[in-house]
């Protein structure tokens, strides 16, 4: 795990991969070595055993991710710009392909790329300093990293056409009421809460988060029939497992 980072952070602690983003600057900037460092981070994390679920956030700076860096773009072409969204689309995929739970912990300023970001992480943990936002249409742009696509599958349509029409920042209460993020915590409490949360899923069997995982994020594109009978496959796989079988003895004895 120990390698140098221009653009995030890495540690490791009680089975939790913690990836701070930390660009340097007052705001977390999505722009191509980021991205490029957030993909090799996510492979370490995959590749080590003692990572069972990752956190994904800002620190305790002012926000937890912002778009691409504009500088950055000002100068693309019609082609620059399309590396540079298949590069954003290529980490989000590969977040919600990993095996690993993702949790995204929200500690501020959630805009634009960011909010896709936040979209593909497994669960959305919120500071109540928390500011979302998709500010595209202002800027006579959309996205590019897939969060037409993925915002109204998790909020509704109505609400992710509300999101980028009105490009509206959405306060942390907004956020849950919409369905953008699935907790909310006081700011002076979160990283206690968010640490609290990450430490139980890590308590639990690697193999059935990354099926249950899999499973899932499969409901959304395949039929029932088909889903229960990925699911029955997944399950006898899991259950004939020695580790499996003795957990499931262990908990019923406490029961």
């Amino acid at each position: 795990m120990e390698r140098a980072w221009n653009t995030l952070r890495l540690a490791v602690e009680e089975g939790v991969g913690y990836l701070t983003l930390d660009n340097g600057g007052r705001f977390n900037t999505l722009h191509s070595a980021c991205i490029v460092e957030l993909k090799a981070a996510l492979v370490l994390c995959e590749a080590d055993p003692e990572v069972v679920c990752i956190v994904l956030s800002g620190g305790e700076g002012e926000s937890f991710a912002v778009g691409a860096n504009i500088a950055e773009m000002k100068d693309f072409s019609s082609l620059d710009s399309l590396s540079f969204s298949e590069l954003g689309q290529s980490l989000f995929e590969q977040m919600e392909e990993a095996t690993k739970p993702i949790i995204g912990a929200l500690n501020g300023i959630t805009m634009g790329g960011g909010c896709d970001l936040a979209l593909s992480c497994d669960m959305r943990l919120a500071s109540d300093r928390l500011k979302i936002a998709h500010p595209g249409a202002k800027l006579g742009i959309i996205t590019g990293f897939c969060g037409t696509q993925k915002l109204p599958r998790l909020v509704g349509r109505a609400s992710a056409l509300e999101v980028f029409m009105t490009s509206d920042a959405y306060g942390a209460e907004e956020a849950l009421r919409m369905g953008l993020v699935d907790r909310v915590f006081a700011h002076e409490t979160f990283w206690g809460e968010v640490k609290k949360i990450a430490r139980r899923i890590a308590t639990m069997h690697p193999a059935a988060l990354s099926y249950g995982k899999k499973l899932i994020n499969a409901s959304a594109d395949i039929d029932l029939k088909n889903g229960q009978i990925m699911e029955l496959g997944a399950f006898s796989t899991l259950f004939s497992s020695g580790d499996a079988r003795k957990r499931a003895t262990d908990f019923f004895a406490r029961e």
